[in-house]
Order: C-alpha cells, then sequence, then structure tokens
C-alpha cells in the first residue's frame, strides 16, 4: 500500500477517486509543524537556527499518519508546487520521521485523473531550495514581528503589532488617506456644443465638445471660472458650425491575458464585490474539488496561486475545438493565442488559472455549485475562453467642428461595435456612441451651447483590487501572500472597509505608521521590502544561501531596535490632548488619548483616578455610549470578583463593555457580559471551562469563550453541541443555515 498525504480533506477525496485500492489518501490538515507561539523559537546566535513545534491542534494527526506511514511502502507528498507546499511536504518528513528511501514527491497543477496518475509516474525529491525561501520569509518576519511589536506596545499601546509587510501595506493606505485629507479641489469647466445635421430629426442630434482655442488643445483645467467660460459662450453667441474634418479608424481590441492571482483577485472585486480573503477561499474549494451531479468529486480550475499567463498546449487544442464547435470559426483564429509572462520571477506555478476542462460549461454547472463558486467559476472560465479568440472590432470615428469666423473648435467622438470577438464570451464593457452620418465642410445646426462646472476629486481610497495591484506592481508580496496581507491589517485593527467596501485607515494606524517610518526606515520601507523578495526568489532557485538573507536584513534592524528603546519617548509618540470634558468620578480634567481602538477619554489624575470614556469617531463625547454605561454600572454595581472578592467595574473594550476586578492588576480577572439570549449551551472545546456566547464586532456576529483573554478560542459560525465525522471538531451553523466543520482546513458539509 503506498500512502499519499495532501493538505485537505477535499483534496485527498478528489484524489482518491482516481486511484485504486493500492494508494491510501490521508490530509494533514494543512502545516503540522511550526514556531512555538509562546516564544521567537528562532536562536539568532547559532546561525538563525528555528525550533519547530507540532501545535496541539495536530498531534492527533501526525500521531494518525505516523500509524499509517509505518505500514505504507512509499509516502508520497502530494501538496502544492509552490514554497508553502514544498515546505508542508519537508516538515512532514521530520515529524513523520519518514525514512529517506521510502519519500516520494509528486506535484500537480491540476486534480484531474491525469494530471495525478502522469505526476505518480515521475515523482521526484524534495526541492530544499523551495523549503530555504519560505523558511527565510517564516523567520525574519517572525523575528521582526516578535520583537517590533513588544516594542509598540511599550511605547504606543498594548496589543499592537508590525510586520515587515503588513506595516508596508499600511502605510499605502496611510499616505493614500493623507492625500485626500490635504487634497484641495480645483474648479474647471468644459463647454459643449449640440449640434445635428438636420434639425428636424432630434435622433440625429449628437454632442461636442470644445477642443481647441486658436488651434491649442484645450486642457482639462484650462477654463479655469465663470468668467472664463462666460467670455467663451459670449464669443460663440451667433456663431455658425461646419464639419472641419472627419477621421475614420478601424480599432482591434485584444482579449485579456489569462488570469494571475492578482488579476482574478482584481476582477473579483470590481466585477462581482469578492475581497481578497473570499476570492481564494472559494478559488481553493474550485481547485480542491467540489462535488459535480453524477461525477462525484472534480478539481474544476487549475491551482490558483500563479503569476504565470502560461496555457498547456492540451487545453489550447481543446478550447479551439469548443470555439470552432460553438462559435463557428469567426471566432476562432488560426493558431492558439500564446501569452507571455513579463515578471521574469514567475516560478510559483507553471500555468495561469483556467478550467481543467472546458467542457464544464458555468450553465452545466450551475445546479452543483453555490452562488458564489458558479459566479467565480463562470469569472475564469469567461476570461480564459476568450483568451483564445479574435479581438473585437471597433469603427471608431473624429469629427472636427469649426465655430465659423471664431478661435474655437469642438469635437464629437463616437465608437461602433463592428464585430464582437472575444466579447462574445468575455463581456466587458464597452460603450457605443453612435454619430450621423456627415461630411466635410457640411453646416451643423446648434440645438445648444452650455457651459458645465466641475471639480477636481481626490484620489480614492484602495479597493482590495487596488492595493494588490499596487503591491504587485513595487514587487511587494508573491501570489500566495495578497489575500492574507489585506486580511491581517484588518484584524490587526489598522484597516477597516468604509461603506463602499474600501480600505480606511484607523486612528492608531496613523501613530504606528509615522512612527515606524521615522525610525525604522531601513525595513519598513517599499524598497528593502521589494528587494527581500527578489532575495526570496534567489534562494527559492538555489542562486542565495538564506541565512546571510535574514542576517544581513535583521542584525542592523535588532541593533537599532534596541537604541530605540532608550532613544524614544511614549509622551512625544502619544502626546495627550485637552478636552472640556470633567471626570465624574473625582472631578479632574479629561484628556484625549489614543489606545489600539481608537480615541477615548481618560482621567488625568490616572492612576489615582482610572475613568475612562468613548469618544464617537468625529472625536466628540460618545453620549449614547456614557448612558449604556451607566445603565450596566448601575445593574452590575454589586458585582464581585470570583477569584478575589474585590469589587468588579465596568470597563470597555473593543468588543464593547465588560467587567474587571478592581484589584488589577494584583488580580487581572475579568468577565464578558453576556445576555441569556447570547448563550450557545456550548462548551468551550478548547479550555473546556468557559461557554462558547455571541459577540459581536465591527464585522457583525462571532461566536468566542466567555473565559476572553484567558481563552481566545472563536467560531464564525454558531457552534453545535454534534461533532465533525471527519476531523472531530465541533460543528459550526452559518448565517445561511448551513452545518459545517469550525475547522478550516476540513471541508465536511452537511447536505
Amino acid at each position: 500500500m503506498n500512502l499519499i498525504i495532501v493538505e485537505s480533506p477535499t483534496k485527498a477525496k478528489t484524489i482518491a477517486k482516481f486511484l485504486d485500492n493500492n494508494y491510501q489518501v490521508k490530509s494533514s490538515y494543512g502545516h503540522i509543524r511550526d514556531l512555538p507561539k509562546s516564544e521567537t523559537g528562532i536562536d539568532t546566535e547559532n546561525n538563525f537556527k528555528p525550533r519547530y513545534v507540532i501545535p496541539v491542534k495536530s498531534q492527533k494527526t501526525v500521531n494518525q499518519l505516523k500509524k499509517v506511514a509505518k505500514s505504507a511502502d512509499k509516502v508520497i507528498l502530494a501538496t502544492d508546487e509552490d514554497r508553502e507546499g514544498e515546505a508542508i511536504a519537508w516538515h512532514l518528513t521530520q515529524a513523520l520521521e519518514l525514512q529517506e528511501e521510502k519519500i516520494e514527491r509528486i506535484a500537480f497543477h491540476e486534480i484531474t485523473e491525469n494530471a495525478i496518475k502522469e505526476a505518480i509516474k515521475s515523482p521526484h525529491g524534495i526541492n530544499i531550495s523551495l523549503v530555504h525561501a519560505q523558511q527565510a520569509r517564516r523567520i525574519l518576519d517572525r523575528l521582526v514581528g516578535y520583537e517590533l511589536s513588544p516594542f509598540l506596545w511599550k511605547k504606543v499601546a498594548k496589543g499592537l503589532s508590525a510586520g515587515r509587510v503588513q506595516s508596508v501595506a499600511v502605510r499605502f493606505i496611510v499616505e493614500r488617506e493623507r492625500e485626500i485629507q490635504a487634497f484641495n479641489p480645483e474648479e474647471y469647466w468644459t463647454i459643449t456644443a449640440d449640434l445635428t445635421p438636420n434639425e428636424k430629426e432630434e435622433n440625429l442630434c449628437f454632442q461636442s465638445r470644445l477642443n481647441k482655442i486658436k488651434d491649442k488643445t484645450v486642457k482639462k483645467l484650462e477654463i479655469k471660472n465663470k468668467e472664463q467660460k462666460d467670455k467663451i459662450l459670449k464669443d460663440l453667441d451667433g456663431a455658425e458650425y461646419q464639419v472641419a474634418n472627419i477621421q475614420k479608424k478601424k480599432i482591434k481590441k485584444n482579449p485579456p491575458t489569462p488570469f494571475t492571482t492578482s488579476t482574478l483577485q482584481q476582477t473579483a472585486n470590481k466585477w462581482l464585490g469578492f475581497n481578497a480573503k473570499q476570492t481564494m477561499t472559494i478559488a481553493q474549494k474550485l481547485y480542491e474539488g467540489v462535488n459535480i451531479q453524477g461525477e462525484g468529486q472534480v478539481g474544476l480550475i487549475t491551482y490558483m496561486r500563479t503569476d504565470s499567463l502560461n496555457l498547456s498546449s492540451g487545453f489550447l487544442k481543446q478550447t479551439g475545438q469548443y470555439l470552432t464547435d460553438n462559435l463557428g470559426e469567426k471566432h476562432t483564429p488560426d493558431k492558439p493565442r500564446i501569452f507571455k509572462t513579463k515578471n521574469k520571477d514567475a516560478q510559483e506555478a507553471h500555468e495561469a488559472i483556467r478550467p481543467t476542462n472546458v467542457t464544464y460549461t458555468p450553465k452545466s454547472l450551475k445546479s452543483s455549485l453555490d452562488t458564489n463558486q458558479h459566479k467565480l467559476y463562470k469569472l475564469i472560465w469567461q476570461r480564459t475562453i476568450a483568451t483564445q479568440m479574435l479581438a473585437a472590432e471597433l469603427d471608431s470615428t473624429t469629427i472636427n467642428i469649426d465655430a465659423v469666423n471664431t478661435d474655437y473648435q469642438f469635437r464629437a467622438t463616437g465608437q461602433i461595435l463592428k464585430f464582437n470577438g472575444y466579447l462574445a464570451i468575455y463581456p466587458e464593457k464597452s460603450q457605443e456612441i453612435q454619430l450621423p452620418e456627415i461630411s466635410k465642410n457640411q453646416k451643423l445646426k446648434l440645438l445648444k451651447l452650455a457651459g458645465e462646472q466641475h471639480f477636481t476629486k481626490p484620489p480614492g481610497r484602495y479597493s482590495d483590487a487596488g492595493l494588490v495591484k499596487k503591491l504587485e506592481n513595487y514587487g511587494i508580496g508573491r501570489p500566495s501572500t495578497y489575500a492574507p496581507i489585506i486580511s491581517n491589517i484588518i484584524t490587526k485593527n489598522y484597516v477597516n472597509r468604509d461603506e463602499n467596501k474600501k480600505l480606511t485607515p484607523t486612528d492608531i494606524a496613523f501613530v504606528v505608521n509615522d512612527l515606524l517610518v521615522k525610525h525604522f526606515s531601513g525595513i519598513i520601507n517599499f524598497q528593502f521590502t521589494a528587494e527581500m523578495e527578489d532575495n526570496l526568489d534567489e534562494i527559492a532557485t538555489g542562486n542565495k544561501k538564506w541565512q546571510p538573507v535574514v542576517k544581513k536584513s535583521y542584525d542592523p534592524f535588532h541593533k537599532n531596535l534596541l537604541n530605540k528603546y532608550e532613544e524614544i519617548n511614549k509622551n512625544d509618540i502619544m502626546p495627550e490632548k485637552e478636552s472640556k470634558e470633567v471626570c465624574d468620578k473625582c472631578g479632574a480634567k479629561m484628556i484625549i488619548k489614543t489606545g489600539r481602538y481608537g480615541k477615548f477619554l481618560a482621567c488625568s489624575a490616572f492612576p489615582d483616578c482610572k475613568n475612562i470614556k468613548p469618544l464617537s469617531e468625529n472625536g466628540e463625547k460618545d453620549n449614547k455610549a456614557d448612558e449604556q454605561l451607566k445603565k450596566l454600572q448601575e445593574k452590575y454595581k454589586d458585582e464581585i470578583c470570583d477569584k478575589c472578592g474585590a469589587a468588579m467595574a465596568i470597563k470597555n473594550g473593543k468588543y464593547g463593555p465588560f467587567l474587571a476586578c478592581t484589584a488589577y492588576p494584583k488580580c487581572k480577572n475579568i468577565k464578558s457580559i453576556e445576555e441569556n439570549s447570547n448563550s450557545t449551551g456550548v462548551t468551550c472545546p478548547v479550555c473546556g471551562k468557559g461557554e462558547i456566547v455571541q459577540k459581536r464586532s465591527k464585522q457583525g456576529i462571532f461566536y468566542a469563550c466567555n473565559r476572553y483573554p484567558d481563552c481566545k478560542t472563536a467560531f464564525s459560525g454558531k457552534p453545535l453541541q454534534k461533532k465533525c465525522p471527519e476531523c472531530e471538531n465541533l460543528l459550526i451553523e452559518d448565517k445561511n443555515g448551513n452545518v459545517k466543520c469550525s475547522n478550516k482546513q476540513c471541508e465536511y458539509k452537511k447536505n
């Protein structure tokens, strides 16, 4: 018997369908070894030697895999073919104590029968250079994060975090917000003339815009005020209009490139409204396999973490035949269209993101996919098929119109789609503007002459798509990191999404960003982060050793950090501002402070008086929250600490009010304030003492242990008193009533 190990149970189920009884397919449920959470886990004095541990949640999986591997003839490691997947495979060899002669490594870009069987025929060893590249990234990020974060706790506020890449992403967002805040709108005007060659036929009316004054092109901001506008309109009073010349040309609109990770995230964000994390989660499921009616588990797309534009010859042949059969030869080029990747370091995978089989049309799969899966699959299918179609053809017309005997000339432009080409499959927006048939020197009738006022707009906040594009342009991050970067800075409370789903920095983001940019410019900057990605690529190809790369970055950072502990004063970073409020407990003045979750009022008599009050988003006293606080103080005025017997007091945290012992810091007991309706009756599966209760955050309702912060167990859905039949973790019920496993690596769903 041969044992095949993959990362997820869904992937295991899909692969198992293609193999006979000589193979047993098991899942590692992601990483089974990592650096310890309680310490840095890296010996900086011993060439950055890492200390890896098996987390508690993985120990059962490791024991089960060890048992099966012991009796197996071969252990075939079939994790994803990128740095992360290669690292998982290597850690499996270490954790399972596998004998080298029993190990085989296989890789594939799609989970189909042919791809799996071909991979098994051509096994290879673990690419240790890829492992070293992943290890270098992990170690440097751990060192920066674990050393810089405590510095922020001491100099700014407790609970903050910093990171080599996350802090650069926050910097982009903060700097864009400052551009918006500093923006001064400029006034400008446009002059338009509605004209017609035949005043009796309204449908022949078209609009032209002032284009030239004295043969000089009018720039966007050239007409700056009403006075200039009025002068132009006065000059044009009573003018006649005549066609000066007509320019016609054919325009070809070529199809887009196939999807890479970056362009998929950007397009899904713009077209479907998916954030980067949502896109990758759905794509992961489509790649690993979806249950198709009548066929079982089927992998529908190729590997979704890639920066390659390549499409396999087999797929190109299949697509060409599909187009000929379904759309005819008029939409099919004579030979396949080949795309070349501009990024010289594109090597995370060898193909773009594409359907595994052209005949799996979005229409045929609609009943087998949920709404979001169908939307994303349809987008990938349409885009990939469109890349192999002929260009769309448009007729473009430009008409220049003289205002006779004046210094002014107007211009009208139009375009008509003559052949839809790839747009027949991939319906990109292409506005058609039809102009009437007119000839040179033809007189035109003026129907309306108008001036319209405009103001320049500030740059927009980044969407997920915009930030991914920015990161990619600067060479920051790689396909596997874009979504985690955005998710991380939101989770860490540096960034929120506004009502338009755009990324906006929090108050604390400005403070932390300014501190890091000023004092740690050597590591929190665009160039360093991009250069590090290049160095990681060099490690991955075997051209550089990982330890010197880490040392070159870490040593000056660490030395600078030690100096900054002595040099920087917290009061210089977090200056306190006076307020008009007076403490209702001791009568001292209240001051405005900035904490991890924003601005708040604090008594200036601290530490003798520890009274704090929330502030609204505009920085004013939040009267509504103040009233709620008073009600809670009255309700819980007799509450006693069950650990030391001291009185409990109402405090405010990120997720609202909670009870804290007044004997702090001697006693650190806290309790969440939960109503009976928030109870689930489920005992916390991690600590075994607390109860899972409903909570609220800015992202909505979630469920967590009521012993927080002693226990930080949390779930996205309502936990049920049942365990997953596949991995024995708790089952949860999502907002749509669907029951699934709480373990993100387990794909179990109750049908």
